[in-house]
């Protein structure tokens, strides 16, 4: 049997140094700001026990079920079967668990992928990426990351900041066991709730700044290890009733700093290697492996606020004015374009030796264009919401008054359902689009892939400009002027 929920809960239970509030956190599966959330995780791996044929499929080394996410795909058929299962994890959150535990996996999956790249680098640090890659898919492991150094002065590097003024993560010492390093990095997402947190640099670095390239994984319990968490949505949420997404869907984010942490060499990965330092994202098969699990989930996302924005128009009884229709006719073709992208990356997914992986052009394509549509399609389920998002009782204790329940049943009128239902329905389009934690989803969905900026740079680095041309260059041959009529045949007469 795969990894169950009361196991996963148990091994958070292992003396991390997770930091709210000014005070330390003992046990996140029992604080009110981390507990619903690991509890959903929890969800899902009881998800995947309880249907081993669509969501798991057994490890080539230990020969156990694990996760689905764990398995490189070999062909289109695994890809899409992959697809299938990350669909019904993301059903479970709607969506809103960005950093769940199919995630890393699969990017890490794409590495692996082109593992040559790593070898021609260091051969013992591509061992030692395939060694870890067995142990964390053989264990089932909840893997987050941590990829970018905190944001300080961004117009300049390490070296012109000095290395002791920069934030961001670097080796500070190195032996016969292993590196030490010393730094923060961010954005930890999910790391209260996660095994282990893989450790990289994304940002280009420069000679001199051998020190901040490097990647490595390791457990989230290490000694040095610390979690500066953000504020908990989930703690601030009233109850289910006033904030049913951020009561259950809370992922939490945090800088995970590391003071004098010792990592072994057969957790490294890179090594003071600039050019694979970032290139391990950028130029192997992590970026399209990784974007196609975004891609999935997202679409997910996006059907449960179609969904609600039309629950909303006919709650509001607008949902058959013809200007309402176009909006939410725009939206589902919105989320349409969405879904086939993810059928397209697989169709014409591309063969990497002995796996498949998705299309990289069309993975850039989708990215680029869902961090800008993610946004807008917020503002249209806004638009149909209107006023009512902010005229709704203050809690669920507004229900328990007799007097302020008949106040609500005279002011909180729909056509389609009583006064209850309404409130209940619009309670949870503002934690979907209106609240701390839907700001929070709106951030996120512009930049987990990084800036805008760089994902139009990568569709440009990666679009076939060959092909695009060659159709101008026999539009232009299909027709001419005489010689004699072009201007240079008359400046050579002359």
């Amino acid at each position: 049997m795969s990894k169950t929920g009361a196991q996963h809960l148990q091994s958070l239970k292992d003396g991390r140094v997770v930091l709210l509030e000014g005070e330390r956190v003992k046990d996140p599966t029992s604080h009110a700001a981390f507990r619903n959330a690991t509890r959903t995780i929890g969800r899902l791996y009881d998800l995947q026990a309880a249907d081993p044929e669509a969501m798991t499929f057994r490890s080539p080394t230990s020969g156990h079920p694990v996760g689905r996410h764990w398995q490189v795909p070999r062909n289109r058929e695994d890809l899409v079967a992959r697809r299938k299962a990350m669909t019904a994890w993301s059903e479970v959150s709607y969506g809103f668990f960005g950093r769940s535990p199919d995630h890393i996996p699969t990017s890490v999956c794409g590495m692996i992928m082109d593992l040559d790249r790593f070898k021609r680098s260091d051969a013992s640090r591509a061992r030692a990426l395939e060694g870890w890659f067995e142990y964390a898919r053989d264990n089932d492991l909840y893997v987050t990351y941590t990829i970018v150094n905190p944001q300080s002065n961004q117009s300049k590097g390490p070296i012109d900041q000095g290395f002791e003024h920069h934030p961001g993560l670097r080796i500070v010492d190195e032996d016969s066991q292993g590196i030490t390093v010393t730094g923060a990095k961010m954005l930890g997402t999910a790391a209260v709730m996660a095994n282990e947190v893989f450790v990289a640099n994304i940002t280009p670095l420069r000679p001199g700044e051998e020190a901040f390239a490097s990647s490595f994984a390791i457990a989230l319990n290490t000694p040095g290890v610390r979690i500066l968490s953000r504020k908990s949505y989930e703690q601030s949420a009233r109850s289910e009733f006033d904030n049913p997404l951020s009561y259950h869907f809370d992922e939490n984010d945090a800088v995970v700093f590391f003071d004098e942490v010792k990592v072994p060499w057969d957790r490294v990965f890179v090594h003071r290697d600039i050019a694979l330092a970032a290139g391990q994202f950028r130029d192997t098969w992590a970026a399209p492996m990784q974007n196609h699990h975004s891609q999935v989930r997202l679409s997910v996302k996006l059907k449960f606020l179609l969904g609600l924005a039309r629950r909303v128009a006919e709650i509001n009884g607008v949902a058959e004015i013809p200007q309402v229709r176009d909006q939410l006719g725009r939206m589902a073709a919105s989320v349409t374009m969405v879904e086939s992208f993810v059928h397209a990356m697989e169709v014409a997914g591309e063969q990497v030796g002995t796996y498949f992986a998705p299309n990289r052009t069309m993975m850039h394509a989708a990215t680029c264009i869902t961090q800008e549509l993610y946004p807008q399609f917020i503002t249209a389920v806004r638009d149909l919401c209107g006023g009512g998002l902010i005229m709704l009782p203050s809690s669920k204790a507004d229900f328990e008054n007799e007097e302020i329940r008949k106040l609500i049943g005279l002011t909180q009128r729909s056509g389609v359902t009583d006064s209850y239902g309404r409130v209940k329905t619009m309670k949870l389009a503002w934690d979907a689009v209106g609240s701390e934690f839907a700001s929070r989803h709106v951030q996120y969905e512009m930049f987990y892939a990084g800036a805008t900026v760089f994902q139009r740079a990568a569709v440009f680095r990666n679009y076939d400009w060959s092909g695009a041309g060659s159709l101008v260059d026999k539009a232009l041959e299909g027709y001419d002027l005489p010689l004699s009529m072009r201007p240079e045949a008359a400046g050579h007469a002359a």
